[in-house]
């Protein structure tokens, strides 16, 4: 197993200290725990009619495997945390991983929908948990000038599962049967736990997370703006991108095979724009948030019009993927720098208004799509996600400029922004 030299921090809590060639293989391992349990969390999508056909149940009924997931994730986030405060972070991140291939290889094995269902609490579970945990270690795994790199890896997974984890298990489950498709995802999670164990090195609680922490950060102006930033642009993103495939038939007209081609192009394109906002983000958090969300409202108020034909609509979703790439690492790395000395108390708040919105926004989008039309879903998505942009822009006329609009310093003393830096939400710190 790689060995870590060990510090002390400022508070006299052991950090481990990686090198580059033994940190980034940590961080690839951690990456791939995250894939498994994106692919596993949205793997029904491609499934859904076939499970409900084996259980002789309603598609909508069936669609209970989507929403639980991330309704308990929201849940599991704090709640896992701070119970396991004291434990090993490794350790935490194997157990879990195990969890997670306990539940596929369950859902596989299912004689009753109510068994995948309890499958399905499993996996919310772990996502609440294994995010909470993984999402802030990349600078724990990696020297400090390689975490915004190490930081995208990590959350590639999520445009990686949709490229390619989502389309491979329906392909499986088309071949094969849908439970093939959970039984191969329970053998991929019970490798990436192997890597786990072999990988990452003994990660010592460093600030652990109780509820009381959580409560004292809620108080922050910054987590706050950055709760506010996140459930808007995720709201945005799921409450019209969950129903991208009703629009590209009713209103785009194109052809299943076609569909799947044009969400391939979506998915490659979020790859790039997660490791385009990694780079961005770092040195300009509010300029990538704002520009990430400015993209998915021009793309989501330009479809109805431009999507009507084939080839406006490819190009708004390419736009449209590198757009949302962006949105996870920033929405992460904004919550990180809002709580600079509880870097995993924020990643648990990142991830449970991440993952509750996502099922709210799915559910919104799904009551509006059923009252109205596809387009009317894409409007009303565009309109939230310029939300965002306003926000933020008002944000940065805060930090730039006093009640008198001349240049002052903030209230606190923080220092205004100057030409090629940004002030750090929510605590005065300014990165050059």
């Amino acid at each position: 197993m790689p060995t870590a030299t060990t510090t002390a921090s400022a508070h006299g809590q052991p950090l481990s200290r990686r090198s580059p060639l033994t940190g980034w293989p940590a961080v690839v391992s951690v990456m791939l725990g995250i894939f498994a349990i994106v692919t596993t969390e949205i793997l029904p999508i491609g499934l859904l009619t076939s499970i409900g056909s084996s259980f002789t149940i309603s598609d909508g009924r069936a669609g209970l495997m989507m929403t639980m997931p991330g309704l308990l994730a929201a849940v599991a986030a704090p709640l896992v945390t701070t119970a396991t405060a004291r434990f090993d972070r490794r350790l935490m991140l194997c157990a879990l991983m195990l969890l997670l291939a306990l539940a596929n290889f369950l859902a596989a094995a299912a004689p009753d929908y109510w068994v995948v269902l309890a499958s399905r609490i499993m996996v919310g579970i772990t996502i609440g948990g294994f995010w909470s945990i993984g999402a802030g270690l990349a600078e724990r795994l990696v020297p400090p000038a390689s975490v915004g790199r190490a930081t995208a890896v990590i959350f590639s997974a999520v445009p990686l599962g949709s490229v390619l984890g989502v389309p491979a298990g329906t392909l499986v489950g088309d071949l094969a049967g849908w439970r093939t498709a959970f039984t191969g995802m329970g053998v991929l999670t019970v490798g990436v736990l192997v890597m786990l164990l072999l990988l990452v090195p003994p990660l010592p609680p460093v600030h652990p997370t109780r509820l009381g922490v959580l409560g004292g950060m809620l108080r922050s102006a910054g987590i706050r703006f950055a709760l506010l930033l996140t459930f808007l642009v995720v709201l945005a993103h799921f409450g019209t991108y969950t129903y991208v495939t009703p629009f590209l038939e009713q209103v785009t007209h194109v052809s299943g095979g076609l569909i799947t081609t044009f969400l391939l192009l979506y998915g490659a394109a979020g790859i790039l724009g997660n490791f385009l906002g990694g780079a961005w983000v770092a040195r300009y958090p509010r300029t990538a948030f704002g520009l990430a969300a400015g993209l998915i409202a021009a793309v989501t108020l330009l479809l109805p019009a431009l999507g009507r034909r084939e080839t406006g609509a490819v190009i708004l979703l390419i736009v449209w993927g590198i757009a949302y790439g962006a949105v996870p690492v920033a929405s992460q790395t904004w919550f990180a720098k809002a709580a600079p000395h509880a870097p995993e108390a924020a990643s648990v708040l990142f991830t449970a208004s991440f993952q509750a919105t996502f099922s709210l926004g799915a559910l919104v989008g799904g009551v509006t799509l059923d009252r109205t039309s596809p387009s009317t879903v894409m409007l009303l998505g565009g309109c939230t996600a310029v939300l965002v942009v306003l926000a933020v822009g008002a944000r940065s006329a805060e930090c730039r400029t006093g009640p008198d609009g001349t240049r002052h310093p903030r209230h606190d003393g923080t220092p205004v922004e100057r030409e090629g830096s940004e002030v750090l939400p929510g605590h005065g710190e300014e990165r050059h």
